[in-house]
């Protein structure tokens, strides 16, 4: 039997090292000599014309843009022109999530497309995301790229989100590790990354006239955290700020955000962009704003047509802006792409997909398993079910959106191209057939009848319902039900048959109201390209399934902090496209305030569906010997054994539960372990000292309390299979 594949040396990497390995510093300076220096040397030399022209970009979709573009111009999202006399050379960007992007079919060629960067988080695996990194980085330098719009580490706090697909995790230390090493995988192969949305960028009805309210400690303990934390690992190039308000500053105008925070408290070195369409004018600069991305997108473009006039009365300004300016090239020289440009090559099909394939396995998770799975090969009649499994696998929409090299297999055009439906071809139903005897009778049913899919599963040994929750960058769901009656469909079939497996491939959390009636439930999320033939794999054995929810899967919308989406009473269909004219709208974090997805069912005393961390394997793992020490560093030492019957992976977890008579349930770390049948593993890593802190916004620093820690130890946010105790001293963390 095929384990899941480790690709480092290390077969149980223990990620929270990466933020002790990792100090605050800048980014790895170029060989040539200190980019800070380089960036300033080059900066001096230039007019305010050549400055204008590096805190600026053009939009590069060759099919939207008004402006003239070089004949070698890639439709893309954003290129900023070079500057030949001083070698400066051109930014070429694409957005880059889930693999090079499509460019809304601009481009007409294709790359890898890898699985939803939710599935990223629900393998737990910081090694798979630098691989997956890297991939992309490669493909993006293959096209002529040299930066990737990456990097989104915003927490899962509303989990009707669009975009949660392109996101990591509800809990901060999870987002910001395996972020971290994502972005550090870009920014190693001589690109820049970016870390976008800053900040509070949590749904899509009005994103940009919404209006995030939380408190300072609380942001800092929870989204601002795992920005933080993937920084010092990654350090991205560039920091993407968000769409929307924060306590009443828009995110690209924020000084709180970008000046006092990221660059002051942070000592952040890189720069800032907005997303496109975000800026409001040149006080966005003064702000802490060092480029207007894609320009023509704006209202107007305010600093192309405002900012040389004002910068000539302002001193400040015109400071501001050389400041910008030294920005923008001191990444360019840390990342390397000054020496390093990208060359033009062919994109490897094969080598991608053998990488998307590997990833998407490692992020399946099994949530539900009464005997059925694995499934045995010696089945004869199996019925597949629903979720055009025949052609392929769904994908996510919006400007992350990739097209495969293959093309698509289903393409649905929508209501604008951020709402076009793609499937990517990698047909479950083709690979759950090629696991099978020849004489084996596999019929597939499209599901859109729930008689007709009963009648089919009454029929066979076995029913595989795939069913699919379509989300996209512009729209949050209206609720967490299975849209177009596939709930009541996947009802039927179970009656008609309870060796029902389910296999949902969704944008985050579904309800399940048919939970109890099957016999197997799999959330394989967006698998990318080599989704179909990952499901197959865990659905027979092949591999085990090692993947833990990064959301909590809540039981009903009345369990939220918000069972009601919040949005404006001018709400359009698509209020996120809508332009700042129409009246805003609050939305209250300080509800759940840091105790966002588990933090918060914890703190309730509410039971989920699934459990933030829960996932099933198909082997069994004892934990023993579990203990906090302090001392340099807080340490945790446990041994885990496979004492099950055959080899598999696990992913143990460490809480605090109450710090210094403090209760509230914080993720400490974790390690993703794959085990013989009988083998046993200590495993030992530091705690980073943030999540046992509360910001003090006073001292400006997080703050460690004197005293005692309890801990657990477990397979979930819900499971303390095992409990220790610490004294810890005080501690103050910049």
């Amino acid at each position: 039997m095929a384990q899941p594949p480790i690709f480092w040396p290390v077969a149980a990497y223990v990620v929270t090292s990466i933020v002790a390995s990792f100090p605050v510093a800048a980014q790895l300076p170029d060989k040539a000599g200190h980019p800070d220096r380089q960036a300033a040397a080059i900066e001096a030399q230039m007019t305010d014309t050549e400055r204008l022209n590096m805190v600026r970009s053009i939009f590069s979709r060759t099919d939207r843009t008004a402006t003239p573009l070089p004949a070698d111009v890639v439709s893309s999202a954003s290129y900023t022109p070079p500057i030949p006399r001083l070698n400066v050379p051109a930014l070429r960007e694409t957005d880059g999530p889930l693999g090079v992007s499509w460019v809304s079919g601009s481009r007409k060629d294709g790359a890898t497309a890898f699985p939803s960067t939710l599935a990223m988080g629900a393998a737990w695996d910081p090694d798979m995301a630098y691989r997956v990194g890297a991939q992309m980085a490669k493909e993006a330098r293959a096209k002529g790229f040299n930066v990737l719009l990456t990097g989104g580490v915003n927490l899962v706090r509303e989990p009707r989100g669009g975009r949660n697909f392109e996101y990591l995790s509800e809990d901060p230390l999870l987002s910001g590790v395996v972020g971290g090493l994502g972005i550090r995988a870009v920014q190693d192969a001589h690109m820049i990354s970016t870390i976008k949305h800053f900040a509070m960028n949590a749904q899509e009805t009005g994103r940009h006239i919404a209006n995030a309210l939380i408190r300072d400690d609380q942001a800092h303990d929870s989204d601002l955290l795992a920005f933080r934390l993937a920084i010092d690992i990654g350090h991205p190039g560039a920091v993407m700020c968000a769409y929307n308000r924060v306590n009443g500053a828009q995110s690209c105008g924020s000084k709180a955000l970008l000046t006092d925070i990221l660059k002051t408290q942070w000592r952040y070195p890189g720069f800032v962009m907005s997303d496109w369409s975000a800026v409001r004018g040149i006080s966005d600069m003064t702000a802490g704003l060092d480029r207007e991305s894609a320009d023509e997108n704006d209202a107007r473009p305010y600093f192309a047509q405002d900012l040389l006039p004002a910068a000539v009365r302002d001193r400040a300004l015109h400071h501001r802006m050389r400041d910008a300016t030294r920005r923008i090239l001191r990444t360019m020289f840390a990342s390397g792409l000054m020496t390093n440009p990208p060359k033009i090559a062919a994109v490897d099909p094969a080598e991608g997909k053998a990488i998307a394939r590997a990833a998407a396995q490692g992020g399946i998770v099994l949530l539900k398993n009464e005997g059925m799975l694995p499934l045995l090969r010696s089945a004869r009649r199996i019925a597949v079910i629903g979720g055009f499994a025949n052609e392929g696998v769904l994908s996510g929409g919006g400007s992350s959106q990739v097209q495969p090299v293959q093309g698509p297999a289903i393409n649905f055009p929508g209501n604008g191209a951020r709402h076009r439906i793609m499937y990517h071809p990698s047909s479950p139903l083709a690979a759950i057939k090629a696991k099978l005897p020849k004489d084996a009778f596999v019929r597939y049913d499209q599901g859109f009848y729930p008689a007709a899919a009963a009648n089919m599963a009454r029929e066979s040994d076995v029913a595989i319902v795939f069913a699919t929750q379509w989300m996209t960058e512009g729209l949050d769901a209206p609720d967490l039900s299975l849209p177009q009656g596939q709930d009541e469909m996947i009802a039927a079939v179970a009656r008609a048959n309870p060796n029902t497996i389910v296999v949902l491939e969704t944008g985050g959390p579904v309800l399940m109201p048919w939970k109890d009636h099957v016999g197997a439930i799999l959330e394989a999320w967006y698998a990318g390209i080599g989704g179909g033939e990952a499901i197959a794999d865990v659905l027979f054995g092949d591999v085990d399934p090692t993947g833990r929810l990064p959301v909590t899967f809540p039981a009903s919308l009345d369990q939220l902090p918000r069972p009601v989406l919040d949005d404006s009473k001018d709400r359009a269909r698509d209020l996120a496209s809508q332009s700042q004219t129409i009246a805003g709208f609050d939305v209250d974090y300080r509800i759940e305030g840091s105790d966002v997805g588990y933090r918060w069912f914890a703190r309730k005393g509410v039971k989920p569906l699934f459990p933030f961390g829960h996932g099933l394997s198909y082997t069994h793992f004892r934990y023993s010997d579990f203990s906090v020490t302090d001392g340099p560093q807080i340490m945790v030492s446990f041994t885990i054994e496979n004492d099950g019957d055959r080899a598999g992976g696990d992913v143990p977890q460490v809480y605090v539960r109450e710090r210094a008579g403090k209760p509230g349930l914080r993720l400490a770390g974790w390690s993703k372990v794959v085990l013989d049948k009988g083998q046993r593993k200590t495993i030992r890593f530091p705690i980073e000292p943030k999540i046992l802190a509360d910001w003090d916004g006073k001292v400006g620093a997080w703050m460690v309390p004197a005293g005692r820690f309890d801990f657990q130890l477990g397979a979930s946010s819900a499971d303390a299979a095992l409990a220790a105790t610490t004294s810890v001293a005080s501690r103050r963390i910049k």
